[in-house]
């Protein structure tokens, strides 16, 4: 156990957050994502963790980028609702360490999967919130 940072974060995600870049993303995903297939380079379970509680211990330890889209959502299939409130739930979460942080950027189903393809890891968690995952873009570390 370490001072100052959530036990929400795990030691294996701790050294994932470590050893990512700036332009790195990782997935919160949640519980119906197929992270095993869409992110096959690191993959952590989460399964008895909601991603706005996890969101409250990544936050005040990851930059966001400031030079890209730093939150991405998937955006609602055609025929399908979108509940306002698992963006609500997750920006309230990320604007305590980050007040001025952009509301995410909704893509596309098919666009989603291939940005997961991408990202440097996922976080299976036991979110059930339908269209419930989001992206983090890592940004630069300040200096100081």
């Amino acid at each position: 156990m370490l001072k100052g940072i959530n036990p929400i974060v795990s030691p294996e995600l701790l050294k994932i957050l470590a050893e990512m870049g700036h332009g790195d993303e990782i997935v919160l995903s949640d519980a119906h994502f197929p992270g095993h297939t869409f992110c096959p380079k690191n993959v952590l379970r989460g399964d008895g963790l909601q991603i706005p509680d996890l969101l409250e211990g990544i936050i005040p330890l990851f930059e966001l980028d400031s030079y890209a889209d730093p939150l991405i959502m998937m955006d609602v299939v055609a025929g399908d609702t979108l509940d306002p409130q698992v963006e609500a739930d997750y920006m309230a979460a990320i604007r305590k360490a980050a007040p001025d942080a952009p509301n995410p950027v909704r893509i596309g189903r098919f666009e989603f999967y291939d940005r997961a393809e991408k990202a440097f890891a996922c976080v299976v968690t036991g979110t059930t919130a339908k269209y419930g995952n989001i992206i983090l873009k890592k940004g630069v570390t300040p200096i100081g």
